[in-house]
């Protein structure tokens, strides 16, 4: 009896600490957020289906992880829990943020008032409190004493997962455009960003495994040379981008009928493509700074 009761205490304390609160108060953003969009038909648009996916992903996974953590049997699952943990909650703020972002702007500010508008409303103030939520997590981790335990919980770690999100949304605006097809350098740009996206990839997948050992070497001196790689890559990719869209010698005639759609004019996705590329640079640079320091550090 004494045995079982301790296993009741310790089922309860997962949901009751601190960290716990905050799973939960995830679970219930996400849910109330995707309700409201989902009860109004607020989704029929292809960013609107992205956020409710954002969404539901979120709170179905957050949900397991609840339960996972409730029962203790993170040390039976096939993965790293840690690395896991923290990936996630990475990118679950991430994804929260950007349908925080993406859903008022495609079902909010064209629409007349009506009682669909509060939904609406309402559902983007959800969307903003998990990412609130999530971000609160991800600090709560970095400061309690003893949770930065794998490489995804450190910096280096926390911006691959950055790096890969970034990557995905210059896809999303690159391929909806076709914008690379009509020179040879823009296919250089997008093939810039799939290698690097894939790298990056491989690496928080080889980490959430435990695989990261089977590296022939060192794993930080493979992970700094790698980012050192992107960092060349990403930057031809910036100067080649900015070159080839936006000098008029270089521009593809009829440019603006060929870009233009419903939802931005012609100029919106190249610039939002060179901006997330700038962005993304930027990234890799403070990653490899991060990764050097560690590498330092540990000589």
């Amino acid at each position: 009896m004494p045995a079982q009761h301790s296993s009741l205490v310790g089922n309860t304390k997962a949901l009751t600490c601190p960290m716990g609160i905050v799973h939960l108060l995830e679970a219930l953003f996400t849910c109330i957020a995707f309700s409201l969009a989902a009860s109004k038909m607020g989704w029929w648009h292809a960013n609107s289906m992205w956020c409710m996916f954002s969404w539901c992903f979120c709170f179905a996974v957050t949900l397991v992880g609840l339960l996972v953590e409730s029962v203790g049997h993170q040390c039976r699952m096939p993965v790293s829990w840690k690395n896991f943990h923290i990936t996630f909650t990475m990118y679950a703020s991430l994804f929260t943020l950007s349908a925080s972002v993406t859903y008022p702007f495609t079902e909010v500010r064209n629409e007349q008032y009506c009682l669909e508008h509060d939904y609406h409303v309402a559902a983007t103030f959800f969307s903003c409190l998990a990412c609130m939520a999530y971000s609160v997590e991800v600090t709560m981790i970095h400061t309690t004493p003893g949770k930065v335990t794998g490489f995804m919980a450190t910096m280096p770690g926390m911006l691959k997962v950055v790096e890969t999100f970034i990557a995905c949304i210059i896809f999303a605006f690159i391929f909806n455009s076709m914008v690379y097809e009509w020179h040879g350098a823009l296919k250089w740009c997008l093939a810039v960003y799939c290698i690097c996206f894939i790298l990056s990839l491989v690496v928080i997948v080889l980490c959430i495994s435990e695989c990261i050992s089977w590296l022939p070497c060192a794993s930080n001196k493979i992970l700094s040379g790698y980012t050192l790689l992107a960092v060349l890559l990403y930057a031809t990719a910036t100067i080649l981008w900015a070159l080839y869209n936006f000098e008029s010698k270089h521009r593809q005639p009829k440019w603006d009928r060929y870009y233009w759609d419903h939802t931005f004019c012609a100029w919106d996705k190249p610039i939002a493509i060179i901006v997330l590329t700038s962005i993304n640079l930027v990234v890799y640079i403070t990653d490899l700074v991060c990764s050097a320091h560690l590498i330092f550090s540990q000589a």
